[in-house]
């Protein structure tokens, strides 16, 4: 959907009606564009593989409380 400012203003329901219907809503001033409105993501689809720390250390074998102790050690471990 493309909407000017004045729709921003005095259409915001249709606005909101597009992004719930997960379509991107291009911003125009003037005729030129200023920026895009993403629909947020819902939870449902989110999966636990799509989160950064998922399989962050995929050669390693350690647990996640070693490698957290690991990276809340100081710079020179005592051995």
């Amino acid at each position: 959907m493309e909407a000017s400012i004045i729709d921003l203003r005095y259409k915001m329901k249709e606005v909101l009606k597009a992004l719930d219907r997960n379509e991107n809503v291009t911003i125009t001033y003037h005729g030129k564009i200023k920026g895009v409105i993403h629909p947020v993501r819902s939870n449902e689809d989110l999966k636990v593989s799509d989160h950064p720390f998922f399989g962050s250390h995929p050669a390693t074998k350690q647990t996640v409380e070693e490698i957290m102790e690991n990276l809340r050690s100081g710079r020179i471990n005592a051995i």
